[in-house]
């Protein structure tokens, strides 16, 4: 908890005002006993004395003072507490937030998306809790515990030894009820992770459990998880629930104690009726706030093993920030030295790449090198590497062996900012943003004019999704761009990374929903961008990447082979097992010229006369 409490900075003053106020009131209710005890002795007095309708009177507005006083302070204190336990909870959440940006995608992967939601809302809920019962009665309920001892002393000190004796005990209990829960509420909010992963999972793959009709299976699975978390919260409640009933058992044992005590005091004169009754009420008084202890303490320790989940996301580190921080002066060296027309653009040195917990590496020692202005294919089997391959251009993942540079600079050694600016990136799956067309158009380039925006949309084919549009540019997009179809989202992403005009575009299957005359037509307005950038385009289509200036071949995460479309026919099988699968008529009509030949049809001969159709 103490690692988080520098987002109260900004709230000093009603972390001070708050418990100050607090212990305003708690000062005015231990009064109260002694008015009591004036009003029985001297107002009510005895058979002998008579009362004093007077002195109750006066007593009587002294109660309601002391009444009105302490209900303002108390408010006054719920008011700052308040104010700095939201405060802080916002500051808190939004440096979370902005942590959780900034972590590589292989953190993300490991800590699991739902354990962040639930971090960040129900985790710093409760940590919000903490603070604001802390700021309230921390102070106030201690004060209030041993205030009413010290004053049970200044009346009688024989029978305020039975508060020496019950406030050990009372301590006992909470402490040892504190440290027996605390581990247990931990569990409890893992558990609360794995449920809300389970809800996330069936709720973004809510058609495809319709469609195979698992709606049974996994709703059992959920009842499954619910019942656990369920049985976990009910067993942590009832040890937390021990606490009020030892409390009361011990506090009114006091009281018993302390009756029998006074009485036995009373009747040899040494003590008076009202300055038992005081008494009385100064152990009350203990009771009621230990029952408010009590809740605290099951607030703090929910707090603090909550505070502790929180602290250990701020925790994780990108593990290459230190090699950017130590190399940085280095790589801008390397960077000037590396920008003649002799060295490529971007060069993957015997580069591995592994995602963390897989247990074996993805890519293999991956060489090769692009020159600027190139278009570069990515194509190979599924689960060959081909995204793998091209996420860690925008350094979305660090690779694990070898090294890539982007004009003779280590691309660890480039800060984020300048990577990303100089990259757009289409993802396979298209995600746009509630809003507008023109500002998600506007996440590639803030300050994008309309005419940059036009001239992207017509370069991604999307000029007819637009016009159609009610409002064009300012059509309304739903989350998730839900009221788009999959082509009409695709083009949209591809616009929006146009809009930047970058160095170096990402097309990650991104036009797996497009027609192939769409998708014609894409590539060759590709092809005429300004700015000599350089595209990588992945697809597992070949008519796709088949007139790319290189085409990248994986298999299993390693480059099978690199060359051109008529190279690869030629001299790669993986190639050709891809490019005769979606055109067997290409095989069968060099098979059959073969044959008129009198050659055997080898792979190679039919790779040679591919080479020629595809001329």
């Amino acid at each position: 908890m103490g690692r988080l409490m520098k987002y109260l900075k900004d709230y000093k003053k009603e972390s001070v005002l708050a418990p100050l106020f607090k212990l305003l009131e708690a000062f005015f209710e231990l009064l109260v006993p002694l008015v009591m005890a004036s009003i029985i002795d001297r107002g009510i007095g005895s058979l002998e004395t008579g009362s004093d309708m007077g002195h109750i009177g006066r007593m009587g507005a002294c109660l309601l003072t002391l009444a009105v006083v302490g209900l303002l302070s108390s408010v006054t204190a719920q008011f700052f507490a308040a104010r700095a336990a939201v405060g802080f909870s916002t500051k808190l959440r939004q440096a979370l937030f902005d942590h959780i940006q900034s972590l590589s995608f292989t953190n993300i992967d490991r800590v699991g998306t739902s354990t962040m939601i639930t971090r960040m809302t129900s985790d710093i809920n409760q940590v919000q809790s903490g603070v604001n019962m802390v700021l309230r009665l921390f102070l106030r309920s201690p004060v209030i515990v041993f205030g009413a001892m010290i004053m049970a002393f200044t009346i009688d000190v024989k029978s305020a030894l039975i508060f020496v004796v019950a406030i050990p005990l009372l301590t006992i209990v909470v402490i040892g009820v504190m440290a027996w829960t605390m581990p247990l509420y931990k569990k409890v909010q893992a558990g609360l992770d794995k449920v809300l992963g389970i809800t996330r999972e069936n709720l973004t793959g809510v058609r495809v459990i319709r469609a195979f009709h698992r709606e049974a299976a996994e709703e059992r699975e959920f009842r499954q998880h619910t019942g656990a978390l369920a049985r976990s919260q009910i067993f942590v409640g009832k040890i937390s629930a021990i606490m009020n009933p030892f409390t009361y058992v011990i506090v009114n044992g006091a009281i018993i104690a302390l009756i029998y005590t006074g009485a036995l005091q009373v009747n040899v004169g040494n003590l008076t009726q009202g300055e038992v009754i005081a008494i009385i009420n100064y152990m009350s008084q203990i009771l009621v706030e230990l029952v408010k202890l009590a809740n605290l303490i099951v607030t703090i320790t929910k707090a603090l093993a909550c505070a502790d989940r929180v602290a250990g996301v701020f925790e994780i580190q990108n593990g290459e920030e230190a090699a950017l921080l130590a190399d940085a002066g280095g790589g801008e060296q390397a960077g000037e030295s590396g920008r003649g027309n002799s060295t490529p653009f971007l060069v993957f040195d015997h580069v591995s790449f592994g995602y963390a917990g897989a247990g074996a590496d993805t890519l293999h020692n991956l060489s090769f090198a692009v020159n600027r202005g190139e278009t570069v294919g990515v194509i190979g089997g599924t689960g060959s590497g081909k995204s793998s391959l091209v996420n860690l251009i925008p350094g979305f993942y660090p690779v694990t062996g070898g090294v890539i540079r982007m004009e003779g600079r280590d691309l660890k050694t480039i800060p984020e900012d300048e990577l990303r600016g100089r990259i757009g990136v289409v993802p396979q799956k298209a995600v746009l943003f509630k809003g507008t067309i023109r500002s998600n158009l506007q996440w590639g380039k803030p300050d994008a004019t309309e005419e940059e925006m036009w001239q992207a949309i017509e370069t991604a084919q999307a000029k007819d999704v637009v016009e159609g549009k009610e409002g064009r540019l300012d059509a309304k997009i739903a989350q998730s761009g839900k009221n788009l179809s999959g082509g009409q989202r695709q083009r949209l992403t591809i616009a929006r990374a146009l809009v930047r005009k970058p160095e170096i575009l990402i097309l990650d299957d991104s036009a797996s929903a497009l027609d192939y005359a769409t998708d014609a037509k894409l590539r060759a307005a590709l092809k005429n961008l300004e700015g000599n950038t350089t595209t990588f385009i992945v697809s597992q289509r070949a008519s796709t990447v088949r007139h790319a200036d290189k085409i990248l071949v994986l298999d299993d995460g390693e480059l099978a082979g690199a060359g051109t479309h008529d190279e690869l026919l030629a001299g790669c099988e993986v190639y050709r097992e891809i490019y005769f699968s979606q055109y067997p008529e290409e095989r069968l009509k060099a098979a059959r010229e073969q044959e008129e030949m009198g050659k055997p049809e080898t792979a190679e001969n039919i790779g040679k006369e591919g080479m020629r159709n595809g001329r």
